[in-house]
């Protein structure tokens, strides 16, 4: 029976690349590609694939929503997520968000191929420089401090509001992007600066680099 896959990264010849090695494969099935964050949610529970090759960093919404998001709403497709970033708290975020597995990009088609195969399977994937005993301490110590995070008050649509913002995406852009009127976006980015104590864009753009939904600065 093939298995079923979804390419989420937002460079074009990254996604030709994956869709070469993964093609390669005769139990590999891509059944879907997204280039944006805001599509890949939906695509997902419409497409119920059996994974979701997910980058970490994507425009519009990045992939620790998304995989909050797909753990959510099609919780039998398992989540591989590719990110540049190898320290600890990156990948005990992603797999506190629902990720069966985390590949560095430097990572070989070897180990893309054999990272799908273990989340099929059930099973948790880490590129070989990264520590499992590290990695669960860090996520024993998010789920400790998850319940006092105020962006766990914030509903779905106010972290997509939020990720827009946070890219420098204007009220008018964020209702378009989201199909949504300016005074609802309005209203949700107002709901949500108050529920994270924020003042200013300021303060919001900083919140998102501190709560890692954007790309650090180099």
């Amino acid at each position: 029976m093939s298995i079923t896959i979804v390419l989420a990264d937002d460079h074009h010849i990254v996604r030709e690349g994956l869709k070469t090695i993964l093609n390669a494969q005769p139990d590999f099935q891509i059944v879907g590609e997204a280039d944006d964050g805001l599509q890949v949610g939906p695509l997902v529970e419409r497409l119920k694939p059996n994974v979701l090759v997910l980058d970490l960093m994507m425009p519009g919404l990045n992939g620790l929503e998304i995989s909050r998001q797909v753990r959510r709403n099609t919780p039998q497709t398992h989540i591989v997520i590719l990110s540049m970033h190898s320290n600890e708290a990156y990948v005990a975020e992603a797999l506190a968000a629902g990720a069966a597995a985390y590949l560095l990009k430097r990572a070989t088609s070897d180990e893309l191929i054999n990272a799908i195969h273990e989340a099929v399977a059930g099973r948790r994937y880490l590129s070989s420089p990264l520590s499992d005993r590290l990695i669960d301490a860090y996520i024993r110590k998010l789920e400790a401090e998850e319940e006092d995070q105020p962006y766990t008050a914030l509903t779905p649509r106010e972290r997509e509001v939020l990720h827009l913002a946070a890219e420098g995406s204007t009220n008018s852009e964020i209702a378009e992007r989201l199909s949504l009127s300016v005074r609802t976006v309005e209203k949700h980015r107002s709901n949500l600066m108050h529920k994270l104590g924020l003042k200013t864009q300021t303060d919001l753009i900083r919140y998102a680099f501190q709560k890692g939904l954007l790309p650090p600065e180099p």
